[in-house]
């Protein structure tokens, strides 16, 4: 990310214009999930946790054999196991943006700005372990080598590839989300828990295609290539821990022969892809999907 070092009156005008808009629309519309969201009422099993076309098994074989109760189970854990990530993206992207922030003038408004996206994502990350939790599932976690890329990237990475990689982290969540808190088959607490997030969560990828914008600005062609790389690598790691395979047998399936299903399942692929066709536009005009990041893209099924 930027040094420290750099004193404010040397930063572009625009990161502060951009960075004041966000804080005054986080001033007009902010949620507190504490209250907005309905903790209390007891878990209806007749609603699904996510939109099933969003199930990594919709569409296949195996879902046509599923009775209703089982599907709408698989949504549930599936959308809490996509929250269980959400978590362990917040705090690797909670801890870069205050490295970023660090001995920055506390004044300037990019600075503020900073520190109440971080506020916001503190609310979020205790929304989706509470709303988890409501939906009858455990705490999933990434795989380990997962868990250790993320805290080697945290503690490396910088500039572009900090700002892009969390906006890969919140544009395939925006989009999915969009879905469920329209839907009225999902349950209705995690529709609202969804409209809090995508609402907060517009305002964080502003700021980070800003910030993405900001840092290339200055970036020489080895620099490029090899934050595009790291970036990439960064996306196929969030993605691909999305649902943590353990979703299957505690939703009562054959774990196994789901999860070889869900590997081949087009329609799955086809719905990652079309949800990241507007960050892949960006990417691509940014220079960053270079050759070498198409591969991972790809292997993630987003482009």
């Amino acid at each position: 990310m930027a040094s420290s070092t750099v004193r404010p009156e040397a930063q572009e005008p625009h990161e502060h214009e951009v960075a004041r808009r966000l804080l005054d629309s986080a001033a007009k519309l902010a949620y507190d999930p504490a209250t907005e969201v309905d903790w209390e009422t007891p878990l209806d099993k007749d609603f699904h946790g996510a939109s099933p076309e969003w199930c990594t098994l919709y569409g296949t074989a195996y879902w046509a054999e599923l009775t209703d109760a089982q599907r709408k189970e698989l949504t549930r854990q599936e959308a809490a196991s996509v929250a269980s990530t959400g978590i362990w993206f917040e705090m690797i992207l909670q801890q870069m943006v205050l490295r970023d922030i660090y001995a920055k003038d506390p004044t300037g408004a990019d600075v503020q700005w900073a520190l109440t996206e971080i506020a916001e994502e503190c609310r979020h990350s205790i929304m989706f372990a509470r709303g988890a939790q409501k939906l009858g599932a455990p705490a999933y976690r990434p795989r380990r080598l997962a868990v250790e890329l993320g805290r080697a990237f945290k503690t490396v990475a910088f500039g572009e590839a900090a700002y892009a990689a969390i906006l890969v982290a919140e544009e395939v969540l925006d989009v999915m989300q969009r879905d469920w808190m329209r839907d009225e088959r999902v349950v209705p607490f995690v529709r609202t828990i969804n409209n809090i997030h995508v609402v907060e969560e517009s305002r964080h990828m502003k700021f980070a295609r800003a910030e993405t914008r900001r840092h290339l600005a200055g970036a020489g062609r080895i620099r490029r290539q090899i934050h595009a790389f790291a970036i990439a690598v960064a996306s196929y790691v969030i993605v691909t821990s999305m649902v943590n395979k353990d979703v299957y047998a505690n939703a009562g399936l054959d774990r196994e022969r789901a999860i070889g299903e869900a590997k081949a399942n087009e329609h799955h692929k086809s719905m990652m892809r079309s949800s990241c066709s507007g960050l892949m536009e960006f990417l691509a005009s940014a220079r960053l999907l270079t050759r070498p990041a198409l591969v991972f893209y790809k292997r993630a099924h987003l482009i």
